[in-house]
Protein backbone atom coordinates (compact mmCIF):
# COMPACT_ATOMS: atom_id res chain seq x y z
CA UNK A 1 0.00 0.00 0.00
CA UNK A 2 1.34 3.42 -0.96
CA UNK A 3 2.39 5.77 1.79
CA UNK A 4 0.01 8.65 2.46
CA UNK A 5 0.81 12.02 0.94
CA UNK A 6 3.00 14.37 2.94
CA UNK A 7 2.64 18.10 3.30
CA UNK A 8 5.92 20.03 3.31
CA UNK A 9 6.25 23.66 4.28
CA UNK A 10 8.40 25.60 1.81
CA UNK A 11 8.66 29.25 2.79
CA UNK A 12 5.13 30.60 3.01
CA UNK A 13 3.63 27.64 1.13
CA UNK A 14 2.58 24.14 1.99
CA UNK A 15 3.30 21.73 -0.87
CA UNK A 16 1.63 18.34 -1.05
CA UNK A 17 3.89 15.44 -2.03
CA UNK A 18 1.85 12.48 -3.21
CA UNK A 19 3.17 8.88 -3.14
CA UNK A 20 6.38 9.97 -1.38
CA UNK A 21 7.75 6.41 -1.33
CA UNK A 22 7.40 5.90 -5.09
CA UNK A 23 10.76 4.62 -6.45
CA UNK A 24 12.36 7.28 -8.65
CA UNK A 25 15.87 5.87 -8.96
CA UNK A 26 15.45 2.23 -7.87
CA UNK A 27 19.09 1.31 -8.51
CA UNK A 28 20.12 3.95 -5.95
CA UNK A 29 17.18 3.26 -3.63
CA UNK A 30 15.89 6.81 -4.08
CA UNK A 31 12.22 7.73 -3.81
CA UNK A 32 10.19 10.75 -4.87
CA UNK A 33 10.58 12.12 -1.34
CA UNK A 34 14.37 11.77 -1.62
CA UNK A 35 14.26 13.85 -4.79
CA UNK A 36 12.11 16.48 -3.07
CA UNK A 37 14.54 16.60 -0.14
CA UNK A 38 17.45 17.00 -2.56
CA UNK A 39 15.86 20.05 -4.19
CA UNK A 40 15.13 21.50 -0.77
CA UNK A 41 18.77 21.02 0.25
CA UNK A 42 20.09 22.90 -2.81
CA UNK A 43 17.16 25.29 -2.83
CA UNK A 44 19.03 28.59 -3.00
CA UNK A 45 21.12 27.28 -5.87
CA UNK A 46 18.38 25.91 -8.07
CA UNK A 47 16.19 28.93 -7.45
CA UNK A 48 19.08 31.16 -8.55
CA UNK A 49 19.24 29.13 -11.77
CA UNK A 50 15.47 29.36 -12.41
CA UNK A 51 14.19 32.53 -10.80
CA UNK A 52 11.67 34.31 -13.05
CA UNK A 53 12.90 32.39 -16.11
CA UNK A 54 10.41 30.66 -18.41
CA UNK A 55 11.16 27.01 -17.73
CA UNK A 56 10.25 23.82 -19.53
CA UNK A 57 9.66 20.90 -17.17
CA UNK A 58 11.11 17.47 -17.96
CA UNK A 59 8.74 15.15 -16.14
CA UNK A 60 9.42 11.53 -15.19
CA UNK A 61 6.28 10.71 -13.19
CA UNK A 62 7.07 6.99 -13.08
CA UNK A 63 10.68 7.53 -12.10
CA UNK A 64 13.75 6.30 -13.97
CA UNK A 65 13.77 2.59 -14.68
CA UNK A 66 15.37 0.25 -17.18
CA UNK A 67 13.94 0.82 -20.64
CA UNK A 68 12.25 4.11 -19.72
CA UNK A 69 12.22 6.64 -22.53
CA UNK A 70 11.01 10.16 -23.08
CA UNK A 71 8.39 11.20 -25.61
CA UNK A 72 9.66 13.31 -28.51
CA UNK A 73 8.25 15.11 -31.53
CA UNK A 74 8.99 12.01 -33.56
CA UNK A 75 7.29 9.65 -31.09
CA UNK A 76 4.67 10.83 -28.61
CA UNK A 77 4.80 7.53 -26.73
CA UNK A 78 7.05 7.46 -23.70
CA UNK A 79 7.37 7.15 -19.95
CA UNK A 80 8.38 10.80 -19.56
CA UNK A 81 7.68 14.03 -21.40
CA UNK A 82 8.62 17.69 -21.78
CA UNK A 83 6.02 20.22 -20.64
CA UNK A 84 6.28 23.73 -22.05
CA UNK A 85 2.92 25.04 -20.91
CA UNK A 86 1.63 25.54 -17.38
CA UNK A 87 0.21 22.20 -16.21
CA UNK A 88 -3.51 22.04 -15.55
CA UNK A 89 -4.44 22.43 -11.91
CA UNK A 90 -1.34 24.44 -10.99
CA UNK A 91 -1.67 26.53 -7.82
CA UNK A 92 -2.43 30.19 -8.35
CA UNK A 93 0.97 31.11 -6.87
CA UNK A 94 2.85 29.48 -9.75
CA UNK A 95 3.84 32.42 -11.94
CA UNK A 96 4.30 32.19 -15.70
CA UNK A 97 6.02 34.00 -18.56
CA UNK A 98 4.33 34.52 -21.93
CA UNK A 99 6.49 33.25 -24.78
CA UNK A 100 6.39 33.33 -28.55
CA UNK A 101 8.12 30.38 -30.23
CA UNK A 102 9.87 30.49 -33.64
CA UNK A 103 6.75 28.85 -35.15
CA UNK A 104 4.67 31.83 -34.06
CA UNK A 105 2.80 29.80 -31.47
CA UNK A 106 2.64 31.14 -27.92
CA UNK A 107 2.57 29.65 -24.44
CA UNK A 108 2.48 30.57 -20.80
CA UNK A 109 5.43 28.72 -19.33
CA UNK A 110 6.25 28.21 -15.65
CA UNK A 111 8.60 30.95 -14.37
CA UNK A 112 9.59 29.96 -10.80
CA UNK A 113 9.60 32.85 -8.38
CA UNK A 114 10.03 30.85 -5.19
CA UNK A 115 11.37 27.47 -4.09
CA UNK A 116 7.86 26.12 -3.50
CA UNK A 117 7.38 26.08 -7.28
CA UNK A 118 10.41 23.80 -7.68
CA UNK A 119 9.03 21.42 -5.04
CA UNK A 120 5.57 21.50 -6.63
CA UNK A 121 7.18 20.60 -9.98
CA UNK A 122 9.24 17.83 -8.35
CA UNK A 123 6.00 16.33 -7.05
CA UNK A 124 4.86 16.17 -10.69
CA UNK A 125 7.96 14.13 -11.52
CA UNK A 126 10.19 16.95 -12.76
CA UNK A 127 13.86 15.94 -12.61
CA UNK A 128 15.37 18.41 -15.07
CA UNK A 129 14.42 22.06 -15.40
CA UNK A 130 15.12 23.76 -18.74
CA UNK A 131 15.12 27.56 -18.26
CA UNK A 132 15.42 30.07 -21.08
CA UNK A 133 18.34 32.56 -20.93
CA UNK A 134 15.78 35.35 -20.46
CA UNK A 135 13.44 36.42 -17.67
CA UNK A 136 9.73 37.12 -17.67
CA UNK A 137 10.56 40.85 -17.60
CA UNK A 138 11.94 40.68 -21.17
CA UNK A 139 11.64 37.44 -23.11
CA UNK A 140 13.24 38.90 -26.24
CA UNK A 141 16.68 39.82 -24.84
CA UNK A 142 18.85 37.25 -23.04
CA UNK A 143 20.60 38.19 -19.82
CA UNK A 144 22.81 35.08 -19.90
CA UNK A 145 25.24 33.89 -22.53
CA UNK A 146 25.43 30.09 -22.40
CA UNK A 147 28.30 28.17 -23.98
CA UNK A 148 27.81 24.44 -24.50
CA UNK A 149 31.01 22.38 -24.82
CA UNK A 150 29.58 19.21 -26.33
CA UNK A 151 31.88 16.16 -26.58
CA UNK A 152 31.61 13.83 -29.55
CA UNK A 153 30.78 10.15 -28.96
CA UNK A 154 33.64 8.37 -27.22
CA UNK A 155 35.13 11.61 -25.90
CA UNK A 156 35.33 11.76 -22.12
CA UNK A 157 35.04 14.64 -19.68
CA UNK A 158 38.80 14.97 -19.23
CA UNK A 159 39.15 15.97 -22.90
CA UNK A 160 36.59 18.76 -22.48
CA UNK A 161 38.37 20.35 -19.52
CA UNK A 162 41.28 21.89 -21.52
CA UNK A 163 38.75 23.51 -23.84
CA UNK A 164 36.88 24.98 -20.87
CA UNK A 165 40.10 26.35 -19.39
CA UNK A 166 41.05 27.97 -22.69
CA UNK A 167 37.53 29.39 -22.89
CA UNK A 168 38.09 30.96 -19.48
CA UNK A 169 41.27 32.57 -20.79
CA UNK A 170 39.52 33.98 -23.87
CA UNK A 171 36.72 35.41 -21.73
CA UNK A 172 39.23 36.99 -19.35
CA UNK A 173 41.07 38.64 -22.24
CA UNK A 174 37.76 40.20 -23.29
CA UNK A 175 36.95 41.36 -19.76
CA UNK A 176 34.26 38.72 -19.18
CA UNK A 177 33.73 36.21 -16.36
CA UNK A 178 32.24 32.77 -16.91
CA UNK A 179 30.84 30.18 -14.53
CA UNK A 180 31.22 26.47 -15.39
CA UNK A 181 29.02 23.51 -14.52
CA UNK A 182 28.90 19.85 -15.37
CA UNK A 183 25.97 18.60 -17.41
CA UNK A 184 25.55 15.37 -15.48
CA UNK A 185 27.16 13.72 -18.48
CA UNK A 186 30.49 14.21 -20.28
CA UNK A 187 30.05 17.84 -21.28
CA UNK A 188 30.44 21.25 -19.70
CA UNK A 189 28.38 24.43 -19.77
CA UNK A 190 29.75 27.90 -19.09
CA UNK A 191 27.45 30.85 -18.29
CA UNK A 192 28.21 34.58 -18.54
CA UNK A 193 25.86 37.25 -17.14
CA UNK A 194 25.28 39.88 -19.83
CA UNK A 195 23.46 43.17 -20.12
CA UNK A 196 19.94 42.76 -21.48
CA UNK A 197 20.59 44.71 -24.69
CA UNK A 198 20.90 42.14 -27.48
CA UNK A 199 18.61 39.64 -29.15
CA UNK A 200 19.09 35.93 -29.71
CA UNK A 201 20.78 36.43 -33.10
CA UNK A 202 23.58 38.54 -31.66
CA UNK A 203 24.01 36.12 -28.76
CA UNK A 204 24.35 33.18 -31.17
CA UNK A 205 26.88 35.14 -33.19
CA UNK A 206 28.84 35.89 -30.01
CA UNK A 207 29.03 32.20 -29.06
CA UNK A 208 30.01 31.26 -32.62
CA UNK A 209 32.83 33.83 -32.42
CA UNK A 210 33.98 32.26 -29.15
CA UNK A 211 33.87 28.82 -30.75
CA UNK A 212 35.87 29.95 -33.77
CA UNK A 213 38.49 31.54 -31.52
CA UNK A 214 38.75 28.34 -29.47
CA UNK A 215 39.09 26.33 -32.68
CA UNK A 216 41.90 28.65 -33.81
CA UNK A 217 43.75 28.20 -30.51
CA UNK A 218 42.99 24.48 -30.07
CA UNK A 219 42.65 23.19 -33.64
CA UNK A 220 43.15 19.59 -32.53
CA UNK A 221 40.30 19.76 -29.99
CA UNK A 222 37.54 22.18 -31.06
CA UNK A 223 35.07 22.42 -33.93
CA UNK A 224 32.08 24.63 -34.74
CA UNK A 225 31.00 22.49 -37.70
CA UNK A 226 27.26 22.07 -37.42
CA UNK A 227 26.75 18.74 -39.24
CA UNK A 228 27.72 15.91 -36.90
CA UNK A 229 29.03 13.64 -39.64
CA UNK A 230 31.48 16.36 -40.72
CA UNK A 231 33.00 16.97 -37.30
CA UNK A 232 36.55 15.66 -36.98
CA UNK A 233 37.51 17.06 -33.58
CA UNK A 234 36.53 15.96 -30.06
CA UNK A 235 34.56 18.97 -28.77
CA UNK A 236 31.78 20.88 -30.54
CA UNK A 237 30.92 24.41 -29.39
CA UNK A 238 27.16 24.32 -29.85
CA UNK A 239 26.35 27.95 -30.62
CA UNK A 240 22.77 27.06 -31.54
CA UNK A 241 21.96 26.53 -27.88
CA UNK A 242 21.55 30.31 -27.86
CA UNK A 243 18.68 30.10 -30.32
CA UNK A 244 15.18 31.01 -29.23
CA UNK A 245 13.45 28.03 -27.59
CA UNK A 246 16.72 26.09 -27.20
CA UNK A 247 17.45 25.46 -23.55
CA UNK A 248 19.97 23.71 -21.31
CA UNK A 249 19.23 21.72 -18.19
CA UNK A 250 19.70 24.05 -15.24
CA UNK A 251 22.32 23.83 -12.56
CA UNK A 252 21.24 21.30 -9.90
CA UNK A 253 18.89 19.48 -12.30
CA UNK A 254 18.96 15.68 -12.02
CA UNK A 255 19.97 13.65 -15.06
CA UNK A 256 17.39 10.89 -15.70
CA UNK A 257 19.86 8.00 -15.63
CA UNK A 258 20.16 5.22 -13.02
CA UNK A 259 23.06 6.93 -11.21
CA UNK A 260 21.00 10.10 -10.46
CA UNK A 261 23.90 12.41 -11.40
CA UNK A 262 23.27 16.15 -11.31
CA UNK A 263 24.40 19.24 -13.17
CA UNK A 264 26.91 20.63 -10.68
CA UNK A 265 28.24 24.21 -10.60
CA UNK A 266 32.00 24.32 -10.13
CA UNK A 267 34.80 26.74 -9.39
CA UNK A 268 37.36 26.95 -12.18
CA UNK A 269 40.00 25.64 -9.76
CA UNK A 270 38.05 22.39 -9.41
CA UNK A 271 37.91 21.48 -13.09
CA UNK A 272 41.13 19.49 -13.36
CA UNK A 273 40.16 17.15 -10.53
CA UNK A 274 36.39 17.06 -11.07
CA UNK A 275 34.55 14.04 -12.43
CA UNK A 276 30.84 14.11 -13.34
CA UNK A 277 30.21 10.94 -11.35
CA UNK A 278 31.27 12.74 -8.17
CA UNK A 279 28.09 14.82 -8.16
CA UNK A 280 24.75 13.16 -7.52
CA UNK A 281 21.56 13.47 -5.51
CA UNK A 282 23.28 12.06 -2.42
CA UNK A 283 26.56 14.02 -2.54
CA UNK A 284 25.41 17.50 -3.62
CA UNK A 285 23.48 18.46 -0.45
CA UNK A 286 26.56 18.16 1.78
CA UNK A 287 28.71 19.98 -0.79
CA UNK A 288 26.14 22.78 -1.01
CA UNK A 289 25.84 23.05 2.77
CA UNK A 290 29.61 23.26 3.13
CA UNK A 291 30.51 25.69 0.39
CA UNK A 292 27.34 27.28 -0.99
CA UNK A 293 26.66 27.93 -4.67
CA UNK A 294 29.67 28.45 -6.96
CA UNK A 295 27.31 30.24 -9.36
CA UNK A 296 26.34 32.94 -6.85
CA UNK A 297 28.47 35.36 -8.88
CA UNK A 298 25.94 35.20 -11.71
CA UNK A 299 23.88 37.60 -9.60
CA UNK A 300 26.74 40.09 -9.74
CA UNK A 301 28.03 42.34 -12.55
CA UNK A 302 26.53 42.02 -16.01
CA UNK A 303 28.90 42.31 -18.94
CA UNK A 304 28.65 43.93 -22.33
CA UNK A 305 28.47 41.66 -25.37
CA UNK A 306 30.35 44.23 -27.44
CA UNK A 307 33.82 42.64 -27.10
CA UNK A 308 32.47 39.37 -28.48
CA UNK A 309 30.52 41.07 -31.26
CA UNK A 310 33.68 42.94 -32.23
CA UNK A 311 35.44 39.57 -32.34
CA UNK A 312 32.67 38.29 -34.60
CA UNK A 313 32.96 41.38 -36.82
CA UNK A 314 36.72 40.89 -37.20
CA UNK A 315 36.10 37.29 -38.23
CA UNK A 316 33.35 38.34 -40.66
CA UNK A 317 30.72 36.21 -38.92
CA UNK A 318 27.05 36.81 -39.59
CA UNK A 319 24.37 35.49 -37.26
CA UNK A 320 24.11 31.75 -37.99
CA UNK A 321 20.71 30.43 -39.08
CA UNK A 322 18.60 28.82 -36.37
CA UNK A 323 18.54 25.04 -36.48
Amino acid sequence: MATAAQEIRVGERVVRVSSPDKPYFPQRGLTKLDVVRYFLAVGDGILRALRDRPTMLERWPRGVFEGARIATRQSSRGDAFYQKRLPAGAPDWVRTAHLTFPSGRTADEVAPGELAVVIWAANLGTLRFHPWPVTAADTERPDQLRIDLDPMPGVDFAQVVPVALELRAVLAELGLVGYPKTTGGRGLHVYVSIERRWGFGDCRRAVLALGRELARRLPHLVTTTWWREQRDRPVFVDYNQMSRDHTMASAYSIRPTPAALVSAPLDWTELDAARPEDFDVLTLPARFAGRGDPHAGLDGPRFSLEPLLELADRAGLAAPPER
